[in-house]
């Protein structure tokens, strides 16, 4: 890139880093001391502006960056993952989202809970909830250095590193200062950028070709090298049976995983009622549908106007896509109109990334105070005196203070993880964490709302028997070592021929929770079911 595109983009970056910036600081100014103030904003949320901070939240850089670049790589193939993303909307919707927001407070391990002894599962669910929003921040690190390194060139491994940490170091401020209030706000501000960027590429790009989208997938699989087979299955899932199992794994992990997403789930506890919490998600479905649609014209627009080749050689893994065809439509490089649509798509993409990893981060930094840490320390203080008095360690403030370092520490993971994951597609590794939530979160929370007789040890099963799977899977798989994309390219100790390990580990999650309920020795609470089932349905006694 020329210097002018460097300058201009930089100072964009600049703009909305600052304006993010001034908003946290301005609500770190109101009292956060509060844990409902700090994890759910005081539940001051309107559903509009709700809606707009769960799609905020959402339409991450998996999404703008991710999918158009697979799409852009596999055509139809990577269409699925718009699908896919789509439809687990309808689970959330039906299934979930009026019923969390009745039977929890903070956090996913509050609706679990509920019936059951909690210090075992709030640990179990607060693992579990870390470990997806890691896998889930990783992807967000990796979209930001690829974005960086190629505003500076393609070939800067340096400004790659660099940016993963500065993002690292702008979501650790926006949580530490903001909590939830600030986390939202930028959410929205951040959901608005993104539609206006996307809905003025995809004009921009029915323009190029009149508007008759099938000159544009003929044109985009003739420049794609594939020809007609751009435009059907089997591009990338279609080779042999393991890749129709990945195939047939990925769909499960998107579909599902949604419903168990830490940090989607948190949205539900902003809005003041549980029928507020039903709308947010109709508004967040609309400008979700609208958004993926434009996802699937951006990226057969990036096949058709920078072509696949260019688009590998700038991106192994298709992240840049989306810029690039930004470049192309605004005039090509060196051209003001290029410059100025670059700068601008590149900006939005950064927002993108700042605002999802502080929505991460912090319904990761929840699940270890209010579930991790609130938990071991109840049973330090178990048999002590219960009269602390007011400003002593015992009181919530304590916990507020706790989820603050350990935003930090998420943090410092996340960071190096992402520098090592640099070269992988960030839509993939969102997969990943999908195929996690899905294994270890939905079991454990379909169960503690629908089954009457699930009990503490099915709850605990279900969340280990799918997590550990899904994870080890992940490390024997070829995304770790194995093959010239992987983690460890140089090391083989690959066992398990599949990408992502959906396919097996939830099913897994769930047999784990039936078969802990089935051999408990302690008898399902008959009387917490029936209470849990009248709050969730009618919000009586929600907080």
């Amino acid at each position: 890139m020329s210097g002018d595109h460097q300058a201009s983009a930089l100072v964009l970056f600049s703009l909305f880093i600052a304006a993010t910036l001034g908003i946290t600081t301005w609500v770190s100014r109101k009292r956060q001391g509060s844990p409902e103030e700090f994890y759910a904003g005081g539940r001051l949320f309107s559903p509009m502006e709700n809606g707009f901070a769960i799609a905020g939240d959402y339409m991450s850089a998996a999404s703008f960056l991710g999918i158009s670049g697979l799409i852009a790589l596999y055509g139809y193939d990577g269409m699925l993952y718009s699908v896919g993303f789509l439809v687990a909307w309808l689970v959330v919707l039906l299934l979930v989202a009026e019923l969390v927001r009745n039977c929890g407070r903070f956090t996913l391990a509050d609706v679990v809970a509920a019936r059951m002894r909690e210090r075992p599962v709030r640990i179990a669910a607060g693992t579990s909830s870390v470990a997806v929003s890691v896998l889930y921040l990783v992807a967000q690190m990796v979209g930001a250095g690829s974005l960086v390194a190629l505003l500076l060139g393609g070939t800067s491994e340096a400004a790659r590193a660099w940016t993963v940490v500065g993002v690292g170091a702008l979501m650790v401020i926006y949580v530490s200062w903001g909590g939830m209030r600030a986390t939202t706000w930028i959410q929205i501000v951040k959901a608005v950028l993104l539609m206006a960027g996307a809905i003025a590429l995809t004009v921009l790009v029915l323009t190029r070709f009149h508007g008759d989208v099938g000159r544009l997938l003929a044109s985009a699989a003739e420049r794609s090298g594939h020809g007609r087979d751009f435009l059907a299955p089997g591009l990338r899932y279609g080779g042999d049976w393991t890749a129709r199992l990945d195939f047939i794994s990925l769909g499960l992990a998107l579909v599902l995983g949604t419903a168990g997403l830490p940090h989607i789930l948190s949205r539900f506890y902003t809005v003041p009622t549980a029928r507020a919490a039903r709308r947010s998600v109709v508004w967040s479905i609309g400008l979700i549908g609208g958004f993926y649609l434009m996802t699937i014209v951006l990226g057969f627009g990036a096949a058709a106007l920078v072509g696949t080749d260019e688009v590998r050689k700038s991106n192994a893994a298709g992240n840049t896509a989306v810029p690039l065809l930004a470049l192309n439509l605004g005039g090509g490089a060196g051209s003001t109109g290029g410059t100025v649509l670059f700068a601008v798509v590149a900006a939005v993409a950064f927002a993108t990334i700042l605002a999802v990893v502080a929505g991460i981060t912090l319904a990761s930094s929840a699940s270890v105070a209010h579930d991790l840490y609130a938990s071991l320390r109840r049973r330090r203080d178990s048999g002590r005196d219960s009269g602390a008095g007011p400003g002593r360690s015992r009181t919530p403030y304590g916990e507020v203070a706790v989820a603050r370092v350990a935003a930090v520490g998420i943090g410092v993971v996340s960071i190096g993880l992402g520098l090592l994951a640099g070269d992988l597609n960030v839509a993939f590794l969102v997969g990943l964490a999908f195929a996690v939530a899905a294994s270890a979160n939905l079991p454990a929370l379909l169960y503690s709302l629908f089954w009457s007789r699930f009990t503490t040890r099915g709850a605990v099963w279900s969340v280990y028997g799918g997590l550990a799977p899904a994870v080890l899977l992940v490390v024997l798989s070829p995304v770790v070592s194995g093959s010239p994309q992987a983690l460890f390219p140089g090391l083989d100790f690959q066992l398990f021929p599949l990408q992502n390990p959906g396919l097996v580990s939830i099913p897994l999650g769930f047999l784990g929770g039936w078969l802990g309920t089935v051999t408990s020795a302690e008898p399902p609470d008959e009387a917490k079911h029936a209470e849990t089932e009248v709050r969730s349905l009618t919000g009586a006694g929600a907080v």
